[in-house]
């Protein structure tokens, strides 16, 4: 199958959900400054602002209303929306754009987590759900899973260092991906054949939680200690044990430190 995908890519317009997110947005740009057809599944009604000749289709994955015209003509979807605050949303919201895309038959990417089933967060159980909807259904798909963004790294680190003392969880790595690289590998996977499950797609380094907030305070020239905490729970022990990082696939783009460099 991987020598099919190398070989061949796939054209026809591609669907975002999620497409004004932190993920979504940063697969639009790139998909547009390429000159493929990209259209953007959201909410919300065209902002007054947005690119005219943007192709835009309003459409809400919580009701299923609007999904039917925003798959007409669609040969590719990449699944980039998620709610992590609303439990049961990602899999109510799978089972309609499922439903919906049956018509077309278009080639669905989902994007998932490393280590959604290694880590018994209450989300993570959840994507891994919607990755076992995406394999019984009859779409063919794709499932690519990768780690944290940097973007989400720095928002925890910026909340931690408001206080006199960051704390950091003890016995702890990341291995923080720049979200571009991401979007750019999902952009690959989405322009060929359905792989079923793709391989992981993780950050260029693996890196203590300790040894990023101390990066993150270099970079913006503050001081504080930073104290590791072991913190009590299964969830925290997945995370110590690793279960959400792939250091077999490493991946490229920017470092932490770059990023950061390049960070408001």
């Amino acid at each position: 199958m991987a020598l099919f995908w190398a070989a061949m890519t796939i054209d026809g317009s591609i669907l975002i959900t999620g497409g004004t997110g932190t993920l979504g947005s940063v697969l639009v740009r790139q998909l547009r400054d390429a000159g493929r057809p990209v259209r953007v599944l959201s909410r919300r009604p065209r902002p007054a602002d947005a690119d005219p000749d943007l192709d835009w289709a309003t459409g809400d994955l919580a009701t299923g209303t609007g999904l039917d015209a925003a798959l007409d003509g669609i040969a590719t979807v990449i699944h980039a929306a998620s709610d992590p605050r609303t439990s049961g949303s990602d899999v109510e919201a799978a089972n309609r754009l499922l439903a919906a895309a049956r018509t077309g038959h278009p080639h669905l990417v989902y994007v998932s987590i490393v280590g959604v089933d290694r880590v018994p967060l209450k989300y993570y159980r959840e994507k891994l759900a919607v990755e076992r909807l995406v394999e019984r259904s009859e779409l063919p798909g794709t499932i690519q899973r990768i780690t944290q963004f940097h973007t989400l790294v720095l928002t925890l680190l910026r909340g931690a260092a408001k206080l006199p003392v960051v704390a950091v969880p003890a016995g702890t790595s990341f291995q923080p991906i720049d979200v571009p690289e991401a979007a750019a590998q999902l952009i690959r996977v989405a322009s060929g054949l359905a792989l079923g499950r793709a391989p992981d797609l993780g950050g260029p380094e693996v890196r203590s939680a300790a040894d990023l907030a101390r990066a993150y305070l270099r970079s913006r020239g503050r001081r504080r200690p930073v104290v590791p905490v072991r913190l009590p729970g299964a969830v925290a022990r997945g995370y110590r044990d690793g279960g959400h990082l792939a250091p077999d696939h490493l991946g490229g783009g920017r470092t932490w430190e770059e990023f950061l460099a390049a960070a408001d």
